[in-house]
């Protein structure tokens, strides 16, 4: 594959990154081209799995998780990240409309709009939010909990895009571009 970073061949890794894919494995079914990049630093590839089982271990579904990565790998126009978890959110039950609409920021329930739009400030100005953020954040319902949560998400995500970026990994998912959308709002 003609990737920046090599993606490693899981019949040929060894040492702790087989480990890691092994379990991958073993969990999905297969080895998403991203963890075989990330395979390249056992380290790495440890610190994004567990940070995988830490937002899942929180209080946020599966299915706003979902909203959360789409809207965060849109903003950082991750199309890695856009494919996977365009996939990943229809079998958490995200319909294309509402794929479309998190990726862009947007929700039929008013918090869920929120959470999104927070995602993005901090995606887009690094962490530099506003109070007034914050505020219109814990208006919707959302604690001081849930927005380092919110946090934890983008951390999590940005890790993916930026890696992704870098690597410029081949989509191993239906092809998904950031900035073009197939439904309309």
């Amino acid at each position: 594959m003609s990737t920046r970073i090599e993606t490693l061949n899981p019949e040929t890794t060894t040492g702790k990154s087989k480990e890691l894919f092994d379990a991958v494995q073993k969990k999905l079914g297969f080895i998403p081209n991203l963890i075989k990049v990330f395979g390249n630093s056992p380290a790495t590839l440890q610190t994004y799995l567990s940070l995988g089982e830490l937002t899942a271990s929180g209080n946020f579904s599966n299915k706003f998780r979902e909203q959360l990565a789409l809207a965060i790998a849109e903003e950082n126009t991750c199309n890695y990240c856009l494919s996977a978890h365009t996939a990943i959110g229809k079998m958490n039950g995200l319909t294309e409309e509402q794929t479309e609409a998190s990726r862009k920021g947007l929700a039929s329930d008013a918090k869920v709009q929120a959470g999104l739009q927070f995602a993005q400030s901090v995606t887009k100005n690094r962490g530099q939010v506003s109070g007034d953020e914050i505020t219109a954040a814990k208006a919707a319902g959302y604690n001081d909990g849930d927005i380092l949560e919110i946090v934890l998400n983008v951390v999590s995500n940005t890790l993916t895009n930026y890696v992704n970026h870098i690597a410029e990994t081949e989509v191993d998912f239906p092809s998904v571009e950031a900035g073009k959308f197939t439904v309309t709002q």
